[in-house]
């Protein structure tokens, strides 16, 4: 019997250098593959490219003269008996009237559609950035999970070995084996079976959120094993200056930006209330023959109309105020988002170097010694010379640490996406192209 007990801690040693392999044939979604799905396929960016053509159809609109007005009717009939040849001023007139609207009202209408229909292109570039960050982030979701489900599952042979080893050693009596480590092991393995539940709903729940971007023919793949070595990108050596940088190349303060002009060009707009509104109308009447067969000459009227903007306290004066107000407001606000994509940039900035700090710390020093702590719990144990649930709880915290790791890398792969997408265009800024993998 102890020759049994002796071959199965052999196995248990042989098993951890084996804990690692297992290969796959099943095909892998790749996240710049996944990202190209998303934004090609994204129903956003051809609503927004139909938005500024109908804006930009709308600019032309707005330049344009106001339709002239024609007016048929007749005029001056005498009331007792209609008969149009009675009076002599009585006519069929036919009139024509052109407005022309306030000032440059015109052109400006026209500059505020532009305006609005330029922000279009800077929302769809800030779009397909934010589309970036979140397949990203979905995708790093997924890849943590199934990563920490094959750790997890490739030491699970090695925690049923265990616990083989128990049972046969307190079978035997001869090892010191308890009834207790039976238990232990047993609990360790339903320990692992609920981690790994939790941890499959989690891939899951990546897996469908996923499939919002990339389709149902797609999102069921397991994503590649490796996170693509832009992501593992180091930050520059200097740390990135947001203080001399107004941070204004980002796309979603362009658009903003944008808007602030429309918004200036709306000002401009309500100041033209100020000035008359002309309209130059033309009239031609008709007049029959006398009723002694005398001919009456037509007559050609021609008049000029104008508005007279002089009570502008309640109309004018408040309509300018409110278009400046709108203004100011949308530069409070531009100043906001400005301090927030700082701020964020910043922070993903210190998490990225606090998390290298962690990953250098778990390469460096506590896989290792987790590792060996681990080898040697079991290798005392393989000798008599070791308690049981020692030789557990080092594997286990093997097992955690290894899982900790995954969870860092994927953090950290995250922090990189979403510091790409806050810095993205700014001068200074680092590129993280996800076709340069040689970053």
């Amino acid at each position: 019997m102890n020759n049994l007990l002796h071959v199965y801690k052999t196995a248990i040693i042989g098993a951890l250098f084996f804990t690692s392999l297992g290969l796959s044939a099943e095909p892998r979604l790749a996240l710049e593959e996944a990202i190209d799905i998303a934004v090609r396929g994204d129903p956003w960016s051809a609503q927004s490219i139909q938005l500024q053509k109908a804006l930009l159809d709308e600019s032309v609109a707005a330049a344009a003269l106001p339709d002239p007005r024609i007016t048929i009717g007749a005029a001056n009939l005498p009331t007792d008996t209609f008969d149009t040849g009675q009076e002599g001023m009585t006519q069929a007139t036919i009139g024509l009237s052109q407005r022309f609207p306030r000032g440059d009202s015109r052109y400006l209408a026209r500059e505020k559609k532009k305006e609005l229909a330029d922000s279009q292109s800077f929302q769809r570039e800030n779009r397909e950035k934010l589309v970036v960050r979140s397949v990203t982030y979905l995708w790093l979701e997924l890849w943590k999970a199934q990563e920490s489900i094959r750790l997890i599952e490739s030491n699970r042979g090695l925690f049923e070995q265990l616990a083989d080893v128990a049972e046969a050693g307190y079978t035997s009596t001869m090892n010191g084996s308890r009834q207790q480590d039976i238990i232990r092991a047993s609990l360790e393995l339903t320990r692992l079976d609920d981690r790994l539940t939790a941890l499959h709903s989690q891939m899951e729940t990546a897996q469908e959120e996923l499939g919002e971007w990339v389709g149902t023919d797609t999102f069921r793949l397991r994503v590649s094993e490796h996170i693509p070595p832009n992501l593992l990108a180091r930050l520059p050596g200097t740390a990135f200056d947001f203080s001399d940088n107004p941070v204004i190349s980002h796309a979603s303060i362009r658009a903003t930006d944008q808007l602030i002009d429309a918004g200036s060009v709306d000002v401009e707009l309500a100041r033209q209330a100020y000035k008359p509104e002309w309209t130059v109308s033309a009239q031609y009447g008709y007049r029959d023959q006398a009723p002694n067969g005398q001919d009456r000459a037509d007559l050609f009227s021609i008049g000029i109309g104008f508005d007279l903007p002089i009570f502008t306290g309640n109309r004018q004066d408040r309509t300018v105020s409110a278009a400046i107000a709108r203004v100011e407001a949308a530069k409070s606000d531009r100043m906001l988002q400005v301090r927030r994509i700082k701020a964020e940039a910043r922070a993903a900035a210190t998490r990225i170097k606090r998390l290298d700090d962690r990953i250098r710390l778990y390469e460096q020093a506590l896989l290792p010694q987790t590792r060996e702590q681990a080898n040697a719990a079991l290798s005392a144990y393989n000798n008599d010379d070791g308690d049981f649930a020692e030789a557990v709880r080092a594997r286990i915290a093997e097992l955690n640490a290894q899982v900790d790791f995954i969870q860092m890398t994927a953090e950290r792969a995250k922090n990189l996406a979403s510091f790409r997408y806050l810095t993205a265009g700014t001068s200074g800024s680092p590129s993280f192209s996800l076709k340069n993998s040689q970053e």
